[in-house]
């Protein structure tokens, strides 16, 4: 009797919690005061662009755009990035699809997870957003290679952005995977994608007449049957656009000249800025970049006084994770940082910035109803320093690699036989081959992009673009000259785009004999490698006298419901962190970038383990800060 009562008044408790639960829900949901687009019962017609202004199934519309990429955010926080552009007074999101991520290897897709495309598309319609995608193929975006796949390059002919069979059979094969999936999220299938962008800036780059027609074609062959644009710069303008395909414009600032020429190529159509730059990018080396709001606000309300649309490029930037970081390729060549933070209106981190707040007051002028409220913004914990207490060699890691491909002649990344057939992508590469005597070691200008050089694993110096020549001291027998060679982002915009395979592309020669019989490795830590070595018993303590290159690894406790954090290396000189097997990308000592952004989501209560690679200087603590440090910085 008494074990009844006790059950009965613990289900009544449950029943009790439960409903304080829901009701808190509830009332959260009610308070944020996000609705769904007042979807019209029925659709008679798309956006259109056949007047001077757009309308949408027959009504004026402004679009009021911002560009956030799912790639580079969390899919935990897609819905919270899009309620903040909402609340903002936005009513599109725009993104890129990056072609390298969803097709990795040739045939192979990925379109589940972090890269669930139809999943963003729909988070973005229940919060009342529309949609314009920009599918590329090519994309920029400061985006390794512009967000084409590396094994394109395996084909030694291959021309990027052409008509080039071997280019557009690629082309064909990816988008019958890619579009039949966003088809059904158009507007008049009762979606929220409202129009689609072709290619992408293609009057800066190409002079192939058939390529634009070609990408439209495939298009709207398979089922797109939204409005069509095309967006191009200042400088690509003159070159840019298509028959019958709504011209926009990329621009940071107002050159007249420059909006009566997008006027004058079509008359009595809309005006639109399909990538108003919020800000800017940063590469290594380099300072970051920032674009005051005092400069910024003025621009847009001039554009949006004048009748304009506009998106904002970037409204929330992210994060390049992993090694997808692209790069400028004019001399001299220069890395992206892992943050894409972009200096936008929402931070790297999803943070509310004075930007942010001005573009909310300037757009709630252009609002008929109320802008809803403004989410929180998560919080930020600064966890307690981390000493790493395990260390792996590289050396002593290579035995957890697939085994060595044997060449005569050095081999790009590109086109190693691995990854079933596809080439290495991304990461490091190592080469070694024996040599006999010391002397000059020169590169040929043949390192894409930066080797660490050993000699019988000791380290004598570093090859890059710069420094093309290195000494090898002299010694006795046979020794092991190792290369390890990093690819530290492949070009993303520009002409070079079809000469960016990496690791070693040609000969290097000791006392101007080119050597022979190498062994090459293939360390693109990927997550069944990093998976290895955390399972792996061949971990040691840390040595008072530390070796490089390699693997250190400790552990972070947390307590409670894990929050966003940002690390920093101080005394580290560069190389990548994993947490939990997720690589959160590059770090390096020369700046500016001081902190790593690490979304609570990928944190977990308990144990978290953290693994760092690094090149040359380590420190053994690692440090956790709630303040991002993007580091100096320089206006645009």
């Amino acid at each position: 009797m008494l074990v009844s009562r006790v059950k009965n008044h613990a289900i009544r408790q449950h029943r009790v919690l439960l409903s304080l639960v829901v009701l808190g829900f509830l009332i959260w949901r009610s308070s944020s005061r996000v609705r769904v687009t007042d979807m019209p019962a029925v659709r008679v017609e798309g956006l259109n662009a056949n007047s001077s202004r757009f309308t949408l199934n027959g009504e004026p519309i402004r679009i009021l755009g911002g560009s956030m990429h799912y790639f580079r955010v969390p899919r935990a926080y897609w819905s919270d990035r899009m309620v903040k552009m909402k609340a903002c007074g936005l009513n599109t999101v725009t993104t890129y699809v990056p072609w390298n991520l969803h097709e990795p290897e040739r045939g192979a897709f990925k379109f589940h997870g972090q890269l669930e495309l139809e999943a963003f598309i729909n988070e973005a319609a229940r919060v009342g957003l529309w949609v314009i995608l920009r599918p590329g193929p090519y994309i920029c975006a400061e985006w390794d290679l512009g967000g084409l796949p590396s094994w394109l390059l395996r084909d030694k002919n291959m021309k990027l952005r052409t008509t080039y069979p071997g280019f557009t059979a690629a082309v064909n094969s990816y988008l019958d995977k890619l579009i039949p999936r966003v088809v059904p999220l158009q507007y008049m299938k009762g979606g929220p994608i409202i129009a689609f962008q072709v290619e992408n800036e293609y009057g800066s780059y190409g002079n192939d007449s058939q390529y634009m027609s070609f990408i439209k074609e495939a298009l709207v062959s398979r089922g797109i049957e939204e409005l069509l644009v095309t967006s191009d710069n200042r400088q690509g303008l003159h070159r840019g656009g298509l028959k019958g395909v709504l011209k926009t414009i990329n621009l940071q600032k107002i050159h007249p000249e420059v909006l009566r020429q997008l006027e004058a190529a079509q008359p009595d159509r809309p005006m639109m800025v399909m990538e108003y730059w919020s800000g800017w990018f940063d590469v290594w080396g380099g300072l970051h970049h920032v674009f005051e709001a005092d400069e910024m606000v003025p621009v847009i309300a001039e554009l949006l006084s004048q009748g304009m649309s506009i998106n904002l490029y970037m409204f929330h930037g992210g994060t390049n994770f992993g090694f997808m970081g692209g790069a400028l390729g004019n001399q001299p060549y220069r890395p992206m940082i892992t943050s894409y933070d972009y200096d936008a209106p929402l931070s790297e981190a999803g943070d509310y910035t004075p930007k942010y707040h001005r573009l909310r007051t300037l757009f709630r002028g252009y609002q008929s109803d109320n802008l809803p409220m403004m989410p929180k913004s998560q919080q930020k914990k600064p966890y307690k320093a981390v000493t790493v207490f395990q260390h792996l060699s590289l050396w002593e890691a290579l035995v957890y690699l697939e085994k060595p491909h044997h060449s005569l002649r050095p081999v790009n990344m590109e086109n190693l036989p691995v990854n079933n057939g596809n080439g290495q992508a991304y990461g490091y590469t190592l080469y070694e081959t024996a040599i006999t005597s010391g002397g000059t070691l020169n590169s040929k200008n043949n390192v894409r992009d930066k080797a660490l050089v050993f000699v019988d694993k000791v380290f004598i110096g570093v090859l890059d673009y710069k420094t093309l020549e290195l000494a090898v001291p002299d010694g006795k027998g046979e020794r092991i000259l190792s290369l390890l060679v990093e690819n530290c982002g492949r070009v993303n915009f520009g002409k070079d785009l079809n000469n960016q395979r990496k690791g070693l592309v040609g000969d290097i020669v000791l006392n101007n004999t080119p050597l022979r019989n190498f062994n090459i490795f293939s360390l693109d830590m990927k997550p069944d490698f990093i998976e290895r070595l955390q399972s792996t018993k061949q971990w040691k303590s840390v040595p008072k006298m530390l070796t490089y290159p390699a693997f250190f690894q400790g552990k972070l406790w947390v307590s409670g419901y894990p929050a966003d954090t940002f690390i920093r290396l101080s005394g580290w000189s560069k190389g990548v962190v994993f947490i939990n097997g997720q690589n959160l990308g590059r770090y390096w000592s020369i700046g500016p970038q001081q902190t790593l952004y690490l979304p609570g989501p990928w944190l977990k209560r308990g144990v978290n383990q953290i693994i760092v690679f690094e090149e040359q200087e380590a420190d053994v603590s690692i440090q956790f800060t709630d303040t991002h440090d993007l580091g100096m910085t320089i206006d645009v």
